[in-house]
């Protein structure tokens, strides 16, 4: 009797991971999105992704990204702001094997220098990387389980840097007189004072089990 409930157990287990495996191996398909209309702000919020930022060549917002029918994004533009977020037709087989390759798990953003208004970034599980690049009012950028890295940014008034499980780096355009700082580090090292008035700018950083090595530079 033992016998045939492993081996039912057996069969049940290899029918679950064959299913799983059959279903989270449809292709992933490569696409771009520019939209028609002038941008003045971008909400990306997406799960498991890495994030590039760059700066756009021809003074257009571009994406590009892959999805296909089990893991996918809902795009929309409302008022001139552009919204992406993580969209899934997963069954709870399809959680079963591999992920992604990360290629297909990697979105790519060109945004026109200066000209957006505001920049709202967040991932979970991955990096988010920009490029040197200015907004005239603020940039939000998140990531649990993953680092934020980035060249030279410019914000017109509030720049807010959030980790868990990963670091914070890159440089700020802007004296230390510039801003008012608040930030809030746990389990790691950070080069930013808890606390500094002043300051017509602001910057919000908070890291949990991570470092924080954020430069204000001049231009």
């Amino acid at each position: 009797m033992k016998k045939i409930i492993s081996l039912v157990l057996c069969l049940m287990l290899g029918s679950f991971t064959l299913a799983g495996c059959s279903n989270s191996g449809e292709p992933f398909e490569e696409k771009s999105y520019t939209p028609d209309t002038q941008i003045s702000e971008i909400n990306l919020d997406v799960q498991d992704r890495e994030i590039e930022v760059s700066l756009s060549e021809d003074g257009q917002v571009h994406i590009q990204y892959s999805e296909n029918s089990k893991e996918y994004y809902n795009i929309s533009v409302s008022e001139n702001v552009l919204t992406m977020t993580s969209a899934s037709n997963k069954n709870w087989t399809d959680y079963i094997g591999g992920k992604p390759s990360a290629e297909n798990r990697r979105i790519s953003l060109q945004i026109p220098d200066a000209l957006l208004e505001n920049l709202t970034i967040s991932t979970t599980n991955e990096d988010i990387v920009l490029s040197a690049l200015a907004v005239t009012g603020s940039i939000s950028i998140s990531s649990n389980g993953g680092n934020i890295a980035f060249e030279a940014l410019d914000v017109g008034n509030v720049l807010t840097l959030s980790a868990k499980n990963g670091d914070i780096s890159g440089a700020v355009i802007g004296s230390y007189d510039d801003f008012a700082i608040q930030s809030d580090i746990k389990k790691g090292e950070s080069n930013l004072p808890d606390n500094k008035g002043g300051g017509e700018k602001t910057l919000n950083v908070s890291c949990n089990n991570g470092d924080v090595d954020v430069e204000l530079i001049s231009e």
